[in-house]
């Protein structure tokens, strides 16, 4: 096909004079800015402290209020918030810190601390001296293989960033997971120093156990094939361990959120209704606490947010 076929087909006609030729060109140049992508827009990050990241516009959402409860609330998790705590606030004050990956039993409180953490540095730090707010941003699983874009966003930023992945985990067929491998560690620009990355996963090696078994028999090298499945949770510095929480320690949560939301009821009456709740969910946590506390306070007439 020759050029004044490419142009026919493009609706364009030869130029006869010189006049002609400078309004084909002009026209052309139209249509290519218009089929260009539009410009990215300058972040202002000091909209909000937390952000969801939306991959397909390559855009950070502010968030005016984030969904968390309150650091005193969470109970039976002592030792991994301390952990936790100690590692963000080291992070904000522009020390070394490691990614973390919070794994563990359901409804125990992992992305419930991450939250509650962000707002706990910016609270107790707020108006110190050079401090700037740490911002928290969202990403979402399934859009894992955009980090690397994102983290190219943030890394000019004056600003320090919490970036946080909710139940992450990655199937079979799944290979988005080597772009965060890249990204956290081994990639050239590597993981820029204003990001932490902090994830939450019901799996500590956040690939499912019957993946890695399947590897293990089918592949030439098994010992090779796990081990390029399992590196990825090597390179979150910190492991915090969740586990089932104690009866003690259900009832703990139930009472603090109770004299926490002022919720009168006989203790005796409460302890019975919570056990029952409980029971007939399967699961002590401090999810089915919460639930348990949601239902009473409905009843109560009093409201939780």
């Amino acid at each position: 096909m020759t050029i004044q076929d490419e142009a026919r087909l493009a609706g364009l006609q030869a130029p006869e004079t010189a006049n002609g030729l400078e309004r084909q060109l002009a026209r052309i140049a139209d249509l290519l800015e218009r089929l260009a992508p539009p410009a990215p827009k300058a972040m202002d990050f000091t909209a909000a402290d937390a952000f969801v990241w939306q991959a397909e516009a390559g855009e950070l959402h502010p968030v005016a209020r984030v969904n968390r409860v309150d650091m005193s609330l969470l109970r039976g998790i002592d030792r991994v918030r301390d952990i936790l705590t100690d590692n963000t606030e080291r992070f904000a004050k522009g020390f070394a810190a490691n990614n973390a990956l919070l794994w563990g039993t359901r409804g125990m409180g992992k992305s419930s601390l991450v939250k509650a953490t962000h707002a706990d540095i910016n609270r107790r730090f707020a108006g110190k001296a050079g401090f700037r707010p740490l911002k928290l941003i969202e990403i979402h699983r399934e859009d894992i293989e955009s980090l690397p874009h994102l983290m190219a966003m943030l890394r000019a930023s004056v600003f320090r960033f919490l970036v946080f992945c909710d139940d992450l985990s990655f199937d079979a067929d799944d290979t988005s997971y080597k772009s965060l491998k890249a990204v956290l560690e081994g990639g050239i620009e590597g993981r820029p120093a204003n990001v932490l990355f902090y994830a939450t996963s019901n799996r500590r090696h956040l690939l499912p156990r019957d993946m890695m078994e399947n590897e293990r028999s089918t592949a030439i090298n098994p010992g090779e094939a796990v081990e390029e499945k399992v590196s990825l949770s090597d390179r979150f510095g910190l492991w915090l361990g969740f586990h089932k929480c104690s009866q003690e320690e259900y009832l703990a949560m139930i009472f603090g959120y109770a004299e926490h939301f002022g919720l009168a009821l006989d203790r005796e009456k409460m302890t019975a209704e919570a056990l029952e709740w409980a029971t007939t969910r399967g699961a002590r946590s401090g999810r089915t606490a919460w639930q348990y506390i949601q239902d009473l306070a409905g009843r109560l007439g009093k409201a939780t947010d």
